[in-house]
Formats: structure tokens, sequence, C-alpha cells
């Protein structure tokens, strides 16, 4: 099989390396992918895994690509490209695509359809005003009063959220934005359940959960995700069973009998509240810390997966399987993420930090000259299995000992809480 990855990010390297591991597949080309998957080693011989510069903006060339190169599989990564419908003339052009239609993606690029979606599918989530003016918006920050949870409706590359009992920064985020949701604060830890869906069958993943604050105690703005765990040692018996039920069949369902069924991975970000599970969002991809931890913990071969929902026949697939243990990703961020990431610092260590066994997966990184250097605001996602979170938390940071980048940022709490049993439901 050969498999068109579409995107650049820590992701899409993540899906190169564990497409790279499915003996089905034999060769992998990532449009235009990054430098860290241009140097991944091929699985067995005689596979392929290369690189393609194109601009994933301009859909006919990522079409003709896909057909120059004789794909029988794309998978679109990022969100943007989704949102903006790239997956509809690919599918269009007879090729068989893992990601949802532009339709579909809207349960990414529109919280308020997403809102709509759950309310009419009975999905458990939290109260919300969508409003247009400033004057919509503090009338409907003042009835929820604090913390303020204030979300741009379209897409902002998972920075487009603010959380806070400063009731000025609520309102000046919400001034920011064209169309903006107020929602009430969801107390409880946080999930993250990945469901692969071909618009009719689901296929859970199991859970993890992430770390969207920048520093330490969950301090700091909000970001991207700073670093992900799974599995969940604290999460209550049947948590997927019940996700599952309750909130990601009958979206799918719901998205089908509005008939832009849902072909691809259903992300849903959840609360486990004292009233219950509640979701505070969808996201139409793979998610990004969560996914470079849970695929080096996967057994099931991940094409032959993602082939099955691409072409309809999920319901033939087993449950997924797993390795046993557990496994931490440690997000590396350039100085100054996420205000004003700075570019160009040379990267070092990045070999002696993958000489254990360690996963390093690139995510905002070019090469300049023989020089690896930073070119985005989360740089590397440094990533480790163990028998155990202690384990798997011990050998992750001292991979990141090994990096070194001018100015770096990461959390060393990733996974601490868990590990020392501190987090209940």
């Amino acid at each position: 099989m050969k498999v068109l990855v579409v995107g650049s990010g820590g992701r899409e390297h993540a899906l190169v390396w564990a497409l790279a591991q499915d003996p089905e597949v034999d060769a992998v080309v990532a449009a235009p992918g990054n430098p860290g998957i241009a140097v991944l080693r091929p699985a067995y011989d005689g596979q392929t895994i290369v690189c393609c510069s194109v601009d994933i903006s301009d859909h006919d060339a990522v079409v003709a690509l896909a057909k120059e190169m004789g794909a029988d599989l794309v998978v679109v990564g990022p969100e943007a490209p989704l949102v903006a419908g790239l997956a509809d003339p690919l599918r269009d052009a007879g090729i068989a695509v893992f990601g949802p239609s532009k339709d579909a993606a809207q349960i990414e690029g529109s919280k308020a359809f997403a809102k709509d979606v759950m309310a009419t599918a009975s999905v458990p989530t939290g109260r919300a005003y969508v409003c247009t003016t400033p004057e919509q918006a503090a009338t409907a920050i003042d009835a929820f009063g604090p913390p303020y949870v204030v979300k741009d409706d379209g897409l902002a590359a998972g920075k487009g959220v603010v959380v806070t009992s400063d009731r000025d920064e609520a309102l000046a985020h919400a001034a920011g934005c064209e169309q903006v949701l107020i929602e009430e604060y969801l107390d409880g830890p946080e999930v993250s359940l990945f469901a692969i869906s071909d618009g009719t069958t689901v296929l859970p993943l199991q859970p993890a959960q992430d770390f969207k604050r920048l520093g330490d105690n969950d301090e700091g703005p909000n970001t991207g995700g700073m670093g992900a765990y799974t599995p969940l040692p604290w999460a209550p018996d049947k948590l997927v069973e019940e996700i599952t039920e309750k909130v990601i069949q009958p979206t799918i369902d719901e998205l089908r009998h509005r008939g832009t069924p849902f072909t691809g991975l259903l992300y849903a970000g959840l609360a486990l509240t004292s009233r219950g599970v509640r979701v505070i969002e969808f996201n139409c991809r793979f998610g990004d810390p969560e996914t470079q931890a849970l695929l080096p913990l996967l057994k099931t071969p991940l094409g032959g997966v993602l082939y099955a929902a691409a072409t309809g026949k999920l319901a033939d697939q087993e449950p997924l399987a797993w390795q046993t243990g557990s496994a931490v990703a440690v997000v590396v961020a350039a100085k100054k993420y996420p205000a004003s990431p700075r570019s160009g610092d040379v990267i070092s260590g990045v070999d002696q930090a993958e000489a254990d066994g360690v996963q390093v997966f690139h995510a905002g990184t070019a090469l300049d000259g023989d020089d690896l250097v930073t070119s985005g605001g989360r740089v590397l996602a440094v990533s480790a299995a163990g028998e155990d979170l202690d384990e798997a938390r011990r050998r992750a940071y001292a991979a990141v000992g090994q990096i070194r980048i001018k100015g770096s940022q990461h959390r060393t709490d990733i996974a601490l809480k868990a590990a020392r049993g501190e987090i209940t439901v």
C-alpha cells in the first residue's frame, strides 16, 4: 500500500513513523513533511519514505501528487486543509481519504456548529452563548461569572481559548474574535479520546491527557499542548465505553443524518465533572501532542485501520491492540512561545536523545544548510514508553535533557500527578 500523508507537524511525523511499522505499507510520501520525517529509516527492506515539497493549500497540486505516486490512501493531518475542504477533491478523484469532508470538518471549524450538533444529538456539554458583539459577550460573561471561558468560534491552532478569572482579560479576548462562545466552566480532570470512524462505525483509541498551559502546575498562557500521557491509571472503569456511547457514536450518527458523514479521526476533549462527562471541544483530526504518546503504544498496524475507515469497512476491524505500559510525550518549545516564538535557533542533541529507543517527533523544525533549526513554536515532542508512568517519565525527561535549543521551554510535570496517584474523579 502507498500512503500520502499531508502535513508537516508533529502529528504527521508520528503518523508517518507509525505507518512505517505496518508491513502492508511499502511507501509513504509526506507532503511537505519535515526534517524528522526525511531521515526516517525504512521499517523493512524495500520500503520508501520520502518528503515532497507541495503547497497543501493548493488542492489541485495535492490531487496531482496523489495520482502521480499512485496513492492507495491519503491521510490529511492538519485541521486547516480539512476545514478548507481538501478531502473533497481527493474523493472526487476516486482516491481513498482518511479525513472528513469540508462540511463534516465544521465540527472543529466552528464551535457554534459543534454545539448545535451536540444539542441535536443530546451529547452532554457545557452551556454556552454564541456572541457577535462586545455587548453580547459582556452580558454572557457576567451571566456565568468566573472563571470565564471564552472561545474563538473558528480555527485558532489550539490557542483560541482563554480561561481566566480576570473579567477584563475575558472581554479583551472576546473583542478580538469575529464570533465567540462564552461557556460555563467545567470542573474535573480532562480527558482526550480519539475515535476512528468511517461515517457509521467507530473504533476508539485508549484515552490520553494533555497539558495546555505553558508552565508547570498549569500556569501561564494557553498553548497548543505542552505534553501528554497515556493510558490514564486514574480513569474510571468503562470510561471509553461510556464516552463512545454518550459522545462519539451519537455525534457520528448526527453528522451522517445531516448528510455529512464523518470519515476520519474524531477527537473529543472532555471534562469528567461532578455532573458526569461533558464535551469541551471536538477536533476533526489526530490531536497534538496526544498522538505522539498514543501511537508508540499501538500494536495494531495503522495503515490497514485507516484504509478500512477510508473505504467504509471499519466494521470488519477488530478492536485496537495496545502495548502494555505507559507513554509520556514532552513538548520542547521555542523561546517566547506562544506569543512570538523565535525561529532560526540551532537544535542539537536529537540523535543522542533517540539513542535509548525514545522517539523525537519534529513539529517546528527546518534545515539551514547542515543545521537543524527551529521554525515554529512547538519544536519537538519527545516520546518515551515504560512499564509505568514513572519509567516513561524518567526516560522522556532524560531524553529532553540531551536536547539543546537556546532559550527553549518545556514543562517538568507532564504526568507527574498521575504517577503520584494525585488525580481523582
